[in-house]
C-alpha cells in the first residue's frame, strides 16, 4: 500500500533556533520516508520543534525531569508496538486535516551540529538520524528495554538512513571508534 500524504509542521521553540529552509526539507524528507518503510499506509500529522542546547534542557526538564541537554525527544501520542501501524480512531484523528496526530519531535540543531562534527559525519547524516530514530519512537520502537530490542531499532534506523542516501561512512567510524577508546 503507499503512504497516504502527512503533515508535518516545523517550528522553532525561540528565535534562533529555527530550521533553515534545507533543514526543514530533510527533515520532511526523512519523516515521510521514515513512514513509507515501516508500512504506514494513513495520512499522520507529526510536529517538529527545532531549539538549541539550553531549549532541549528546559523541555527535558520540564517534560521529563532530566536536568541536561540532549539531542531530540520524542512525545509519542499512541501507545503502538514496533512495526504497528497507526490506525485512525476518534481519539487520534486531527478534526481539521483527518490525519492520526503521532506525536512531537524536538531537535537541538546546536546538539546535531556538534554531534556531526564530534561523530566525523556531515550534519545532513546527523539531522536524518535524529528524525529517523524519533520517528521511530514515535511508531513504538524503543532502544532502552534491552539489548534486543536496540538492535532491532538501530537496524532500522540505518536501513532507512541507507535508502535515503545517509549512510555512515565507515572511514568516520573507525575513525571515530578508535578515538573513543
Amino acid at each position: 500500500m503507499a503512504q497516504k500524504m502527512s503533515k508535518i509542521t516545523i517550528t522553532a521553540l525561540h528565535k534562533g533556533s529555527a530550521a533553515g529552509p534545507d533543514e526543514k526539507a530533510l527533515i520532511r524528507k526523512c519523516i515521510n520516508f521514515a513512514l513509507e518503510a515501516e508500512g504506514v499506509d494513513v495520512g499522520c500529522l507529526v510536529s517538529v520543534h527545532t531549539t538549541d542546547n539550553e531549549g532541549i534542557r528546559r523541555v527535558n526538564r520540564e517534560q521529563r525531569s532530566i536536568d541536561r541537554e540532549t539531542d531530540v525527544l520524542s512525545f509519542p501520542m499512541l501507545d503502538l508496538l514496533p512495526g504497528e501501524k497507526p490506525q485512525p480512531s476518534p481519539e487520534n484523528i486531527d478534526p481539521e486535516t483527518g490525519f492520526v496526530f503521532l506525536g512531537d519531535i524536538v531537535i537541538s540543531l546546536e546538539k546535531a551540529r556538534q554531534q556531526a562534527d564530534e561523530y566525523g559525519h556531515s550534519v545532513e547524516r546527523e539531522l536524518g538520524f535524529l528524525t529517523v530514530h524519533s520517528i521511530l519512537h514515535l511508531l513504538g520502537y524503543d532502544h532502552e528495554g534491552g539489548e534486543r530490542q536496540a538492535a532491532e531499532m538501530r537496524a532500522r534506523e540505518e536501513y532507512i538512513l541507507n535508502k535515503l542516501g545517509l549512510a555512515r561512512d565507515p572511514l568516520s567510524k573507525q575513525i571515530h571508534n578508535s578515538l573513543s577508546r
